[in-house]
C-alpha cells in the first residue's frame, strides 16, 4: 500500500539507533496491505501485540486470518492504563520465548499509547533488543507516545517508572483511526496535540483557538493536518535530543503535575490527556506566580484548554497528596527541588527548579 506522505526521523550519531521511517496513509486502515502484501511480510517471525478492544473489531479478526503458519503470532493484552505494568510487558516477552523467536524477529504494536509503550519496552528487553514497529490507533499515540522511542510501564502506582529509550523501526499512521475513538479517548489525545502546539507551533495554536468546531467534530482534513504537524515537530526535537538531555524535556509540559494527578486519583481513573491538560494549566499558573509570564498568556493558555472542555481548576483538597506524588517524578534532581516545565509565552519554554512552597501556591 502506497503512503500519501513519508517522513524520516534520523537519530543523533552514536545514539545506537539509525532512524524511524514514518508513513502516513489516507482512507480506512489497511493493515493487510502493509503486513501481508508489502515488504514487512519478509520478516522471519513477527509478534503482533494489541489489546482486547482492538482485537474485538471485525477488521482485526480478518487481519489475523492472513497470519503465516509458524511465523506470525498474536498477544492480546487487557485494555487500559490499569494494565500497564511489568507483568504484561513480560507476557509479551514470554510469548516470543515460547515460540522460539530469534533476534531477527519483529514485534508489532497495534494500539494506543499503552500498547506501544509496553511493546517497545518488551522489544528492548527480548534478547537484548529486537526490531519493533508501531501502528498507533489513538490520537494520543499518533502525536506523542509512538514517536521518539520512550518505552516503559508503570510501577508501584507511579507513571512510567520503568522503561528505556528504544525507538520503533517504522510507524504506520492512519489518521482515520481517530474517527472511531470514544469521545474520552479522542479528548485525551487532543490534549497532547495542544501541548505540542503550545510548545513549538504558534500557527497551530491559533488554528486550535479559531477552529474549535472543526476539531471537536473531528473534521478529517483538520485532524490529519494536526497529526502531521505534531509528529514532525516532535520528531524534529527528538532528532536533536533523543535522550532528553536538553530541549526534549520541554515535551514534559504539564506532565509533572499531570502524572501526579493520575497517581493520586488512581491510574486509569482519568485519562492521561485530561491529566496533562490540567497540568498545563497548573504550569501556566506557576509561571505567572513567579512573574515569568504575562497574565494575558496565562489566560490564553487556559482559554485554549477550556475551549475543549478541560478542567483547569486547582484541586485544594488533593494538594498535599499531589505534592508528595510530584516528588517521585523521575525528572527531579537530588537537591530536593521539583523540576518542572513552564512557558513564558507560546513557543517560549523553560526548565525550572521550584520549592514545595511555590508549587503549593498553584495546587491550592
Amino acid at each position: 500500500m502506497e503512503a500519501n506522505l513519508t517522513y524520516t526521523l534520523n537519530f543523533p550519531e552514536n545514539s545506537g539507533f539509525e532512524k524511524t521511517d514514518i508513513f502516513f496513509y489516507s482512507g480506512q486502515p489497511q493493515l493487510q496491505s502493509v503486513f501481508f502484501d508489502g515488504t514487512e511480510q519478509q520478516a522471519p517471525m513477527r509478534l503482533f501485540v494489541t489489546d482486547s478492544t482492538i482485537a474485538k473489531l471485525p477488521a482485526f479478526d480478518s487481519f489475523t486470518q492472513n497470519f503465516r503458519q509458524g511465523k506470525d503470532f498474536l498477544t492480546v493484552l487487557p485494555a487500559g492504563e490499569a494494565y500497564k505494568d511489568i507483568e504484561h510487558v513480560l507476557e509479551i516477552v514470554r510469548t516470543a520465548l515460547e515460540h522460539n523467536f530469534d533476534r531477527g524477529c519483529l514485534f508489532v504494536a497495534i494500539g494506543g499509547g499503552v500498547i506501544c509503550d509496553m511493546t517497545g519496552f518488551a522489544a528492548s528487553l527480548f534478547k537484548r533488543g529486537v526490531a519493533v514497529a508501531f501502528v498507533p490507533t489513538t490520537l494520543l499515540a499518533m502525536v506523542d507516545a509512538s514517536v521518539g522511542g520512550k518505552t516503559g510501564c508503570d510501577f508501584d502506582g507511579y507513571k512510567n517508572m520503568i522503561g528505556a529509550f528504544y525507538p520503533a523501526k517504522t510507524l504506520y499512521i492512519w489518521p482515520s483511526f481517530v474517527q472511531s475513538l470514544p469521545a474520552k479517548e479522542y479528548k485525551s489525545g487532543l490534549a497532547e496535540a495542544i501541548k505540542t502546539a503550545l510548545l513549538f507551533l504558534p500557527e497551530t495554536t491559533e488554528l486550535l483557538l479559531q477552529n474549535e468546531a472543526l476539531i471537536n467534530s473531528r473534521d478529517s482534513k483538520s485532524i490529519e493536518q494536526l497529526i502531521v504537524a505534531c509528529v514532525k515537530a516532535k520528531a524534529s526535537v527528538v532528532h536533536r535530543d533523543l535522550r532528553e538531555k536538553g530541549e526534549r524535556a520541554f515535551l514534559n509540559l504539564g506532565h509533572t503535575f499531570g502524572h501526579a494527578l493520575e497517581s493520586v486519583m488512581g491510574l486509569g481513573k482519568i485519562t492521561h490527556g485530561e491529566a496533562v491538560a490540567w497540568g498545563i494549566a497548573r504550569a501556566a499558573d506557576l509561571s505567572l506566580s513567579l512573574a515569568l509570564c504575562s497574565e494575558t498568556f496565562c489566560q490564553k493558555t487556559k482559554d485554549l484548554l477550556q475551549h475543549y472542555q478541560y478542567d483547569t481548576e486547582a484541586k485544594a483538597l488533593l494538594a498535599q497528596d499531589l505534592l508528595t506524588a510530584m516528588k517521585k517524578d523521575k525528572k527531579n534532581k537530588a537537591s530536593g527541588q521539583l523540576r518542572v516545565i513552564i512557558q513564558t509565552d507560546i513557543a517560549q519554554n523553560k526548565i525550572i527548579d521550584v520549592t514545595d512552597e511555590q508549587v503549593m501556591q498553584v495546587l491550592k
